[in-house]
């Protein structure tokens, strides 16, 4: 009997590709979320997918149902795809199942995501890093006001660059609320091009690694296309994942960085889990047993993209940029990360999703990005059940 692996957080694309990949290398994958997660659901290739209750909206239950589900699929390993992985890294550690999550333990987790103790680790390990300030009250702000035009401002606990502010006006600053459980950082500014690289990890040293740039972004920054990096740019990069590879362990760790006129990469902050970058390995065989710590695996050449996303976003803004031509360029030379041989219908889950996940935006009155993770953000608190 094959080796099961369950995947958390499967309304994410790259949990549908890691399931591939890893079904592919000859484990049994199953999937899970506390949302519908159709994506996953519609998919032939992918494997069954269970349902959880949200960490944030019911802990207790959250709880109760992951214990259910190891009992019940006794995985040989869990890999979370998105921010439940803090939940799960803090009920792992009181329920002992550590040593099946793959990710590091939550001080280190929360290290990583922090943005103001992500860049005092940049220095610990000597990586560029901007200087970063961070603010935990009104007068800390104002006091940084007059150098506004100079810095970007961001929550220390945030995702998909949701209220970022790059060189603000004073009246966007008089918005700001930071408070000492709800923390702000301020970084100096770097321009230039904004890439990101992805690595799997295995007792610190990396087993799969790819650095890759997108000309399509969501209006929050989120990439729905990935072009790999030149060689030397992702070389560089390496370097700098290697060091943050032996503080994390084994783990998945992600990183945005910009790279500035002198060629020079910044490390701006940190995603502990699993991103698009997943996408680059092709869901190939090699992928899969480097997920299980079973080998290395490369990156595949060209460019990867998000089929619905091209279309619903990447169209618009085609037509309004004058890009119609590099649109069409995209979606005949560069791969679908959705669609899969064999396996389209996932194509009809995520438009399915997209449409669950906008009604909840529009009945909560949050940024679409932001409805997305209401029920699995984490924003720092330990993980209770109580």
């Amino acid at each position: 009997m094959a080796e099961r692996v369950l995947i958390t957080g499967a309304r994410a694309v790259a949990a549908l590709d890691m399931a591939r990949s890893l079904r592919a290398a000859g484990y049994e994958p199953h999937l899970a979320d506390c949302s519908p997660a159709w994506l996953a659901r519609l998919s032939s290739a992918a494997g069954p997918v269970h349902r959880y209750a949200s960490p944030v909206e019911r802990p207790a239950d959250f709880a109760r149902d992951i214990g259910d589900l190891i009992a019940r699929l006794d995985p040989v390993c869990i890999i979370p795809t998105c921010e439940e992985v803090f939940h799960l890294a803090g009920l792992a550690e009181a329920d002992g199942f550590s040593d099946r999550l793959f990710a590091p333990p939550p001080d280190r987790l929360a290290t990583l995501h922090a943005k103001d103790r992500f860049a005092g680790l940049c220095r610990s390990l000597s990586l560029p890093v901007p200087a970063t300030t961070v603010i935990a009250d009104r007068a800390a702000l104002e006091a940084l006001c007059g150098d506004a035009a100079d810095h970007v401002f961001k929550p220390v606990w945030s995702r998909f660059g949701a209220r970022t502010l790059i060189a603000p006006t004073l009246p966007e600053l008089a918005a700001v609320t930071p408070v000492p459980d709800a923390p702000w950082v301020v970084q100096r500014r770097i321009v230039g091009e904004e890439v990101g690289f992805y690595a799997v990890c295995h007792e610190g040293q990396i087993a799969a690694f790819c650095a890759y740039g997108s000309d399509w972004r969501l209006p929050g920054g989120a990439s729905y296309v990935f072009r790999p990096l030149q060689a030397d740019q992702t070389a560089r990069l390496r370097l700098m994942a290697e060091a943050l590879a032996a503080f994390a362990g084994t783990s998945q760790i992600a990183c945005d960085a910009i790279i500035d006129a002198h060629g020079q990469p910044w490390l701006i902050e940190c995603n502990p889990r699993a991103t698009s970058g997943v996408h680059l390995f092709g869901r190939n065989a090699a992928f899969g047993r480097a997920l299980m710590g079973c080998g290395e695996a490369e990156p595949g050449a060209g460019a990867r993209h998000l089929s619905t996303a091209l279309w619903l976003h990447g169209l618009p803004t085609a037509l309004r940029d004058g890009r119609l031509a590099d649109w069409r360029k995209q979606g005949q030379q560069g791969s679908d990360a959705v669609a899969a041989p064999g396996d389209g219908l996932p194509v009809l889950g995520a438009l399915i999703d997209a449409a669950v996940f906008g009604f909840r935006a529009l009945r909560t009155g949050l940024p679409l990005t932001e409805a997305i993770t209401a029920d699995i953000e984490w924003n720092g608190r330990p993980f209770d059940p109580d």
